[in-house]
């Protein structure tokens, strides 16, 4: 089993990957959600850690300076994934996330954790990219810290979903800021594994939900 299957199946474990009825930030009806808030053990974020690494080594194993994991979601990403790189692939990469409101005692600025640099190549690490709102903001963020170049985003899921035009979201994001986007499964993946049958001929997603999830990228998807 790939680390990618590994990863679905731990997904559907954590509950952070469930099916029903549920409602898009854009409004889609979609038959299943990711939500990576419901991580909650110690255990859950190792491991989850150990995903993002491995999809960073994969797809990265040098041109980065630093994480940053952009507030909220991404500040437990972001730790788990530096603490993974160095445990796993020896690679100790500096990491950073922003405050939501800018601390104006003490130290202050925005940035908690690795203060990045002028010419330093960041990498973002989200959760789920639906619209790319927070990519957009993180990207406008760093104009205001340093002269960085971001040169990767990963996230756990690309939902391959059409964004503002025919494009999915995260190929806009690739044309538009010139970045590698580097998702650890897409949904077409996640369709493909869990439907498989198991040795005992059952299957995690039966055929009804399996329809319904075709149909919605049918509907929904984008090139």
């Amino acid at each position: 089993m790939t680390y990618q299957e590994e990863f679905i199946h731990f997904m559907v474990e954590c509950g952070v990957l469930t099916f029903g009825d549920f409602v898009t930030k854009s409004g889609r009806k979609t038959p299943y959600f990711v939500n990576t808030g419901n991580y909650k053990t110690g255990a859950q974020m190792a491991r989850l850690g150990d995903y993002y690494a491995a999809c960073i080594q994969e797809n990265a194993p040098e041109g980065i300076d630093a994480l940053f994991g952009p507030a909220y979601k991404g500040i437990p990403l972001v730790t788990a994934a530096a603490a993974s790189l160095y445990r796993g692939y020896g690679r100790d990469l500096p990491y950073c996330f922003n405050r939501k409101e800018v601390k104006d005692h003490g130290e202050g600025g925005v940035m908690v954790g690795y203060k990045p640099k002028d010419g330093d190549r960041i990498a973002i690490v989200e959760d789920v990219v639906t619209a790319g709102t927070a990519v957009r903001e993180s990207i406008a963020l760093f104009k205001d810290v340093a002269d960085v170049k971001i040169t990767t985003l990963f996230v756990s899921v690309d939902r391959m979903e059409r964004g503002t035009g025919e494009a999915t979201t995260l190929n806009e994001l690739r044309e538009q800021y010139g970045i590698q986007v580097c998702p650890i499964v897409t949904v077409r993946q996640i369709i493909d594994t869990l439907s498989a049958q198991a040795a005992d001929g059952t299957t995690l997603l039966n055929s009804e939900m399996k329809a319904r999830m075709e149909a919605y990228l049918a509907e929904y998807g984008g090139k």
